[in-house]
C-alpha cells in the first residue's frame, strides 16, 4: 500500500474536478468545492503542500479510495 504523497492545492483541485466536483466559491485562502449528491463540501486550503490529514479528509467526503486517488493524480 503506497503512501499518499503531499500535493499542492492546484493538483488536489484538479483531482476532484475530474470526478465531478466544481469550485463553488473561494473564501480567503480556501477553495470550497461541491458536487450534486454529496452533502458536505470539500474545503481545500491554498497551501503549497497539503498534508495527508487534509487529503484523507477530503477523500473520505468524496468517497474516493486511495488507489483511485493515486490514479487520478498520476493521470495529470
Amino acid at each position: 500500500m503506497s503512501r499518499i504523497p503531499p500535493v499542492g492545492w492546484r493538483d488536489l483541485v484538479r483531482v476532484f474536478e475530474r470526478i465531478g466536483f466544481r469550485i463553488r466559491r473561494e473564501k480567503g485562502d480556501h477553495i470550497i468545492m461541491t458536487k450534486p449528491g454529496v452533502h458536505r463540501p470539500i474545503v481545500i486550503p491554498k497551501y503549497r503542500q497539503l498534508g495527508q490529514d487534509i487529503i484523507r479528509a477530503n477523500m473520505r467526503t468524496a468517497k474516493l479510495s486511495r488507489e483511485e486517488f493515486l490514479r487520478l493524480l498520476r493521470d495529470e
